[in-house]
């Protein structure tokens, strides 16, 4: 399970909400069915995709399965965002600054003129 298999998996629509919907609450392939206007079987589908990309877990509750959003298969992409995010704070950091004269250290820079 990897990061590009997270994404994949999250560039469906439908596998966006049914994660938000599993995340809040453990709930039953029939229950997150209940949620669209598509048969069970193409939510099938989209569970065993999400699954297999390490973002859910399914336990059985006798003939039911039961899914539950798994938070530590987003954690690779958290970082990545988290890591792409900082980076583009420090370079508006520093556009910011430049464009008021500021040095690197926070002092003003003599414009020349």
């Amino acid at each position: 399970m990897t990061d590009d298999d997270a994404l994949r998996a999250l560039a469906e629509p439908r596998r966006r909400v049914i994660l938000r919907l599993v995340a809040r609450d453990e709930l039953s392939a029939g229950e997150i069915a209940g949620a669209f206007e598509v048969s069970r079987t193409a939510i099938s589908q989209h569970l065993t995709v999400l699954k297999n990309a390490g973002l859910l877990t399914e336990r059985r509750a006798g003939t039911r399965r039961l899914y539950r959003a798994r938070p530590e298969g987003l954690a690779g992409l958290r970082e990545f965002l988290d890591d792409m995010w900082a980076g583009a704070l420090d370079t508006a950091k520093r556009l910011v600054e430049t464009d008021r004269g500021l040095s690197d250290g926070g002092e003003k820079v003599p414009h020349a003129g």
